[in-house]
């Protein structure tokens, strides 16, 4: 995808947006509400056009090869498409004649994907007593009833309790490793840093950052974050941690504490820490110094990303 605008009305969607996924890797596509994710999966899925920019999915033009773009992809939308008024088993074998399968290839590839994805047992029941973390798992596996290279997941886990949440990771982490390219939206910081190989975060319809998780991270530094018996040493923490790290210190007086995030490079041994709070006369309660987190650089970076556009 290079170059890519979308606008609706008066809303500009998608701003020149730029995204690359290498084959057989999972892209974890990072955004505020709003940001232009869901439009991004859309242009990529030929549910809708870009207005500019060009965009292949599968070495297949979105525009040019919208068919052969829909040949090559699977789609797990935000809300669960299955129809909870029949069972899960004929809910697959329903996909697979859709998609133009045999009814008895049709039938095979259903048997497969239920005992695959562990969904045996319930593959006769109907599909509206099955729970969130059932229907959404169902879903996933229709959308891979004709074994598509590139799987886009708009927001999978939306919802589900924490076991639910983990089979859905056990799912994708299987495809990736058969070579499936993946390429998902989540609100789930640490779903991202778990499951994507590169993260690509985006903000008012562009690329604000990309790379590795880890490398993001070592981009922004660690937190140190010191918690004090008496309120009245805060104003000496905050000197004490913005001397070491370099980082603007944060004072919250309801809870007693002070928190800096180092500049990215900056090493805090928390020996050392303690020493210098020694040596300025802290009495500390609590200190950690606690490497940067998925959470930290979405915050950080769509921040940025605020105050440049207020600053326009």
């Amino acid at each position: 995808m290079t170059g890519v605008r979308k606008r609706f009305g008066a809303t500009e969607a998608l701003r020149g947006l730029d995204l690359t996924v290498p084959a057989g890797t999972v892209c974890g596509l990072l955004g505020p509400n709003g940001a232009g994710k869901t439009t991004a999966v859309r242009v990529l899925a030929t549910l809708v056009a870009p207005d500019r920019g060009t965009a292949r999915v599968a070495g297949h033009d979105v525009v040019r090869a919208a068919e052969d773009v829909r040949r090559a992809i699977g789609l797990a939308g935000q809300h669960a498409a299955v129809d909870e008024g029949v069972t899960g088993r004929d809910n697959l074998r329903l996909f697979g004649r859709l998609h133009h399968l045999g009814a008895r290839r049709a039938r095979e590839r259903a048997d497969e994907l239920l005992t695959r994805f562990g969904l045996t047992e319930a593959a006769d029941r109907l599909v509206r007593t099955y729970s969130g973390g059932m229907r959404r798992r169902l879903d996933l596996i229709a959308s891979l009833v004709t074994s598509p290279p590139v799987l886009f997941l708009d927001e999978p886990t939306t919802g589900l309790d924490p076991r639910s949440r983990q089979a859905i990771w056990d799912t994708v982490k299987e495809l990736a490793d058969a070579g499936t390219t993946v390429l998902l939206t989540t609100q789930y910081l640490e779903e991202a840093d778990r499951l994507a190989d590169d993260i690509v975060v985006i903000d008012h319809g562009a690329a604000i950052a990309t790379g590795p998780p880890d490398r993001l991270k070592a981009a922004i530094g660690s937190q140190v974050s010191v918690t004090l018996a008496d309120p009245g040493q805060l104003a000496a923490t905050a000197v004490v941690l913005s001397s070491m790290t370099g980082g603007d210190a944060r004072v919250d007086v309801a809870e007693r504490t002070v928190t800096v995030l180092t500049t990215p490079g900056v090493s805090v041994l928390l020996p050392s820490l303690v020493r210098e709070l020694d040596g300025a006369g802290v009495v500390a309660e609590d200190v950690a110094v606690r490497a940067p987190s998925l959470d930290d650089v979405f915050l950080a970076l769509t921040q940025e990303s605020a105050d440049a556009g207020r600053a326009a």
